[in-house]
């Protein structure tokens, strides 16, 4: 979407609001939302999505905005070949945009959150422009979750969806265990009590700062365990002479026959997965975004200059390939080899 604004209307989509202009938009979205549905409104193709009984997990105005799209796009495709309901699905379609651009605005109106809280929490498993894009990410879902009669600025509503994207991501790429949004989090407020601790010179226990985050003791002490790394060199109690434990840890550098066999078939099929489902563009992306080729992996950034895209394009062409290996699911049946061979 960044590549398709011109510079004055990223400007326009990026100013700040006010409470009633940030309701009156959130109104907006709410009436072409529903005027799409009332296009569609009677369609089989669109009643089978739409009241169909959702999962727990999409009982939710989010949900239900999902479940329009899907319908909307239903009976655009259908459309295709029934003159007759050519009009209504170019109605809701219309109607389906404009609420789509209005619900960008209402995000991008938060962009200051996205780089406000990618400052604070930019480290070692994320750069700061990485999570700048996913709390763009966040700042959608908060649109689509917004209510206007509720009471609250978007605002103060989005900041916590922006955060909540960001620390799930950093626990989804910078973890080798990956642990739960909430966990994230109160291991970050954990952290942030021993500093206040240590910076004033006072002793603390783990109750201490469990009280201070507002978890129980045990709680506290599972988190701060996580990650906590051990020396190679420290002694191991093993028979009267205590060795290193370096001494017990088998050698990676040997060469294991099975490892490399099975690595070289793995490589092959991925090889041939991806010149067969993705694009040279898709298959670029991904080489230079996760070093399959040198080992270097690049960032959203970095893999855009090299392309003269934006760091949202490539973003987007990562997800598409992604979603297109994922569909793959038979990529390791014998027939998929067979026909690719």
């Amino acid at each position: 979407m960044l590549t398709s604004l011109s510079s004055d209307n990223r400007r326009k989509a990026s100013e700040r609001l006010t409470a009633e202009q940030e309701k009156a938009i959130a109104r907006d979205i709410r009436r072409a939302e529903n005027r799409a549905r009332d296009a569609i409104r009677g369609l089989e193709a669109a009643e089978d999505i739409l009241s169909k009984r959702p999962e727990r997990a999409e009982r939710t105005r989010a949900g239900a905005v999902d479940r329009l799209e899907s319908a909307v796009e239903a009976v655009w495709k259908i459309s295709k070949d029934d003159q007759e309901l050519r009009m209504r699905a170019r109605e809701a379609k219309t109607a389906w945009a404009a609420a789509e651009n209005l619900r960008w605005k209402l995000a991008m109106s938060g962009r200051r959150i996205a780089h406000g809280e990618a400052r604070k929490l930019a480290g070692p498993f994320m750069d700061e422009e990485d999570l700048v894009q996913e709390g763009y990410i966040g700042l959608l879902r908060a649109a689509k979750r917004f209510d206007p009669d509720r009471g609250i600025r978007f605002s103060t509503y989005a900041r916590w969806w922006v955060r909540a994207q960001m620390t799930r991501a950093i626990d989804h790429t910078g973890r080798p265990v990956r642990l739960p949004g909430c966990a994230v989090e109160q291991t970050r407020n954990l952290r942030k009590a021993i500093k206040r601790f240590d910076a004033a010179g006072l002793p603390y226990t783990i109750s201490d700062l469990a009280q201070e985050v507002g978890i129980d003791k045990e709680r506290a002490e599972l988190l701060l365990s996580q990650g906590n790394t051990i020396s190679l060199e420290q002694p191991v109690d093993d028979g009267p002479r205590p060795r290193p434990l370096e001494r017990f840890l088998s050698d990676n550098d040997a060469v294991q026959p099975d490892g490399e066999a099975i690595q070289g078939q793995e490589l092959n099929r991925m090889h041939q997965a991806f010149k067969t489902v993705l694009s040279e563009r898709q298959r670029f992306v991904l080489t230079r975004r996760y070093g399959l080729e040198d080992g270097e992996f690049r960032t959203l950034s970095e893999v855009g200059k090299e392309m003269g895209l934006s760091r949202e394009r490539v973003r987007q062409i990562e997800r598409e390939a992604l979603i297109r290996l994922r569909e793959q699911s038979n990529i390791r049946d014998p027939l998929f080899r067979s026909q690719t061979s």
